[in-house]
């Protein structure tokens, strides 16, 4: 073989091993939330785990954002303008108080209460355990301002039923 059958040879196997590696971690294609730029964010950022209910976590291509499977049964948005009273259900898991909309069941929208700016979450309830979604982000939602609280939040949290 000679030196450019064997280079040609060599620049197909790195282009074919391209394509397979970035077919397995393909970008999830989002939009930053007007806030995406505070320090708060950038403190979710940097604490958003590696897994969320054993889902593996995806690059993404918008600031303070977070996905999570493939396809992705959870998608994180930090920098939303905080929701105000609601008549949601709410519930508390991990020190963090979440409305939520089942309105588009399976696919659960979940958004922090009280805190300022707010994270919003797409779970999908057929993949994933919203429950286990959330206790899993809570240390980084957790950093978040706390301003005021659910009014008589159900407790989803295992550990606080005791």
């Amino acid at each position: 073989m000679s030196h450019r059958s064997a280079a040609l040879v060599s620049v197909a196997l790195v282009t074919l091993l391209g394509v397979a590696l970035s077919g397995c971690a393909s970008t999830v294609s989002l939009e930053a939330a007007p806030e995406a730029n505070t320090p708060e964010c950038a403190d979710v950022t940097v604490r958003m785990p590696d897994t969320v209910d054993g889902q593996e976590r995806r690059w993404t291509d918008a600031q303070a954002t977070g996905a999570w499977g493939d396809p992705a049964a959870v998608i994180l948005t930090c920098g939303l303008e905080a929701p105000g009273p609601s008549t949601l259900r709410c519930i508390t898991i991990g020190g963090v108080d979440w409305l939520v909309d089942e309105s588009e069941a399976p696919r659960f929208r979940l958004t922090t209460y009280g805190r300022t700016p707010a994270v919003e979450l797409f779970v999908d309830n057929e993949v994933v355990s919203p429950n286990n979604v959330l206790s899993d982000l809570s240390g980084a939602v957790g950093q978040l301002p706390k301003d005021r609280e659910c009014i008589a939040p159900e407790s989803a949290d295992p550990e606080a039923q005791g």
